[in-house]
């Protein structure tokens, strides 16, 4: 065991030393493992695969401070994949409700509007549009195929040609930063 232990420090040297080749014996002695335990947490194979990638790029940036006296390598490898995963869990759940939220707007049957508050709206608009055009295209891309024609993750992935993963994380990034964006017009969000 002890032997394994310090073939795997020396394979966080050499990756630390930026060794494609080290990373890849790292990456095949683990990846299941890890993919297993991602995927116990979140439910979804695309989503425990994305968690593992971002794990194995964050050994290949943080290799260097790793500590042997702070924990074996297995155990910082899990340790590191449960953060991810728990991360992506929260951030997905955040995302569904916000989905689910604007939805039900979508769905609900509105009221008419007096003229002042048409003339509000029309603002809104405005605001919101001059923000969408500082988003990434590529974002914009995917939160206007959501938002504004109803199309699921699932189907934008299948109209674009782009991974489910991606299309779940550009919508997530686009929302974060059209929240910020909009937060900076001075407009107010409910937690």
């Amino acid at each position: 065991m002890a032997e394994r232990e310090n073939e795997e420090i020396l394979l966080l040297v050499r990756i630390g030393q930026q060794d494609q080749a080290a990373l890849s014996e790292l990456y095949d002695r683990y990846a299941r493992l890890l993919l297993g335990l991602a995927y116990k947490v979140l439910g979804s194979l695309e989503e425990a695969e994305e968690v593992v990638l971002d794990v194995f790029n964050q050994v290949w940036r943080i290799a260097p401070r790793y500590d042997a006296n702070r924990g074996r390598v297995d155990v910082w490898l899990f340790m590191l994949t449960r953060s991810r995963a728990l991360d992506r869990l929260r951030a997905l759940t955040r995302a569904a409700k916000a989905i689910s939220a604007s939805e039900a707007i979508v769905r609900s049957d509105p009221e008419p509007l007096e003229p002042d508050d048409r003339l509000f709206q029309s603002e809104q608009q405005e605001v919101l549009q001059e923000v969408l055009e500082q988003i990434p295209p590529e974002q914009r891309q995917v939160l206007e195929l959501a938002y504004f024609n109803g199309l699921t993750q699932t189907e934008i992935a299948s109209k674009t040609g782009i991974p489910l993963g991606t299309v779940k994380k550009r919508i997530r990034l686009g929302l974060w930063k059209l929240r910020n964006l909009l937060l900076a017009k001075g407009w107010s969000f409910k937690n």
